[in-house]
């Protein structure tokens, strides 16, 4: 089903990609002195990563299994798994974020500098293993890291 393939590959790539510029945005926007309206805003923005990230892995998933390659090829793939550890790692440093801008957004008050800082450094932590992810996928689809 090289259709299938195809859209599966385009909309995974789109949802990485949209993924990463609502990090991004994120990053740019809490910074000291963010009020109580941009706080909001940016707790809705953060809504939108957990639907991206929800949809990268059904894609992802989808793509794994029922496009050309197939489950055989990347079940015994060391990328793929590293890519997968990877996502898991940066989604599980989203959750204080995510728990900071509801915190930040229920209070109505801006945040403390010290709360900036501290999401922010979970933001740029989530930047850092980022680029990590195209390159595994890099590596995977050229056929390294297989094992048995």
């Amino acid at each position: 089903m090289p259709d299938l393939d195809l859209l599966l590959a385009i909309l995974h790539h789109f949802f990485v990609f949209a993924l990463f510029g609502v990090l991004c945005s994120e990053f740019v926007l809490v910074r000291r002195g963010i009020d109580a309206a941009a706080t909001a805003r940016v707790a809705s923005i953060d809504a939108g990563y957990g639907v991206l990230a929800a949809l990268i892995l059904i894609v992802g998933f989808s793509r794994a299994i029922f496009a050309a390659k197939g489950w055989a090829y990347y079940e015994h793939n060391a990328y793929f798994w590293a890519k997968i550890g990877t996502f898991a790692v940066i989604g599980l440093l989203s959750v204080p974020v995510t728990l900071a801008f509801l915190r930040w957004r229920r209070s109505g008050i801006s945040p403390t500098d010290e709360e900036i800082m501290k999401a922010r450094r979970y933001l740029w932590m989530q930047l850092a293993l980022f680029p990590l992810l195209p390159a595994f996928a890099a590596a995977m689809a050229r056929g390294y890291g297989v094992f048995q």
